[in-house]
């Protein structure tokens, strides 16, 4: 059985790498904060001082971080993964980060040969608790085969989409999605409490027909009942819309409506909505329609 290191236990990277634990694999965690770490060491896990550290002990070595500044440290920079690269050490990144990052990574540590999968993952907490989160991976098909047992354990479909950097390439389209389906449902529930009908009745209404999404079947009952706690925060879909359109910049891309989304995650930021769920976008909605989806 593969040994498996993990390294970023915030709100996703915690309840997958309790999946890892749970599924029977010997596993290793390091955090930058402690608490998490304390969590999954009581449940069996071992803890580790670096990622380094991690990297040396295992077959394979997890990440899921903010953004591609901590990856391109954590996995490069001191006392990193790369000092504990060795023989038969597999890397995989759960993190959202610019595809252009992902490759540049992969191409250092596959120097130091240690194949990398650029893993991100869709489903949020729900799914990271679940166990049933898509991962879109990019990569060696090689290196897959072997982790697939251990990414089985933390998501429902697994998709190989193409090198490296692929698997980003298609988090990157799955935020351009995600995003517009957010402010779609901020704007008809917004649109049907002013105009006079019932929300509630409006979503049941529209729920089997061309409408229905994701965000449509699992967000609403949320809001109608005042809960806008994330989820997926706000400022990490801002944060990913970031890096679609920095990408599509560099490819000469136009995403317009993409454009105005990601200004509207950025006032959320802007108005102390950061740490919310990314389906409080209908709070931006709601200030700028001067209507509330809630009595008060």
């Amino acid at each position: 059985m593969l040994k498996v290191g993990y390294i970023g236990l915030g709100l996703m990277g915690k309840s997958m790498a309790r999946n890892i634990l749970k599924a029977g694999f010997p596993l290793i965690v390091h955090n930058r904060s402690q608490g998490a770490v304390q969590e999954l060491s009581a449940e069996g896990a071992q803890p580790a001082n670096s990622p380094a550290e991690v990297a040396n002990e295992v077959d394979v070595v997890f990440t899921n971080l903010p953004d591609s500044p901590e990856v391109e440290f954590v996995a490069l920079g001191k006392n990193g993964i790369i000092e504990g690269a060795h023989q038969g050490l597999i890397y995989v990144d759960n993190s959202t980060i610019k595809p252009a990052t992902a490759r540049m990574v992969a191409e250092t540590l596959g120097a130091k040969g240690v194949p990398c999968l650029d893993a991100p993952v869709s489903g949020g907490d729900i799914g990271a608790k679940q166990g049933t989160l898509a991962i879109m991976v990019g990569g060696p098909v090689e290196a897959l085969e072997k982790v697939s047992p251990v990414l089985e354990a933390m998501g429902k479909t697994i998709t190989h989409v193409g090198e490296e950097g692929a698997g980003q390439i298609a988090k990157a389209a799955n935020q351009i999605m995600v995003a517009a389906q957010m402010v779609a449902l901020g704007e008809l529930l917004i649109f049907a409490k002013k105009t006079g009908a019932d929300p509630e009745k409006v979503v049941d209404a529209i729920q089997g027909g061309a409408a229905q999404c994701w965000a449509l079947d699992v967000k609403p009952q949320r809001l109608f009942a005042g809960n806008r706690e994330p989820g997926f925060k706000a400022y990490m879909q801002a944060k990913d819309l970031g890096i679609v359109l920095d990408t599509a910049r560099l490819y000469g891309i136009p995403l317009a409506a993409t454009s105005l989304h990601s200004q509207l995650f950025n006032a959320m930021l802007e108005m102390g909505m950061s740490d919310l769920d990314n389906s409080a976008v209908i709070g931006v909605v709601e200030s700028l329609a001067a209507a509330e989806l809630l009595d008060s």
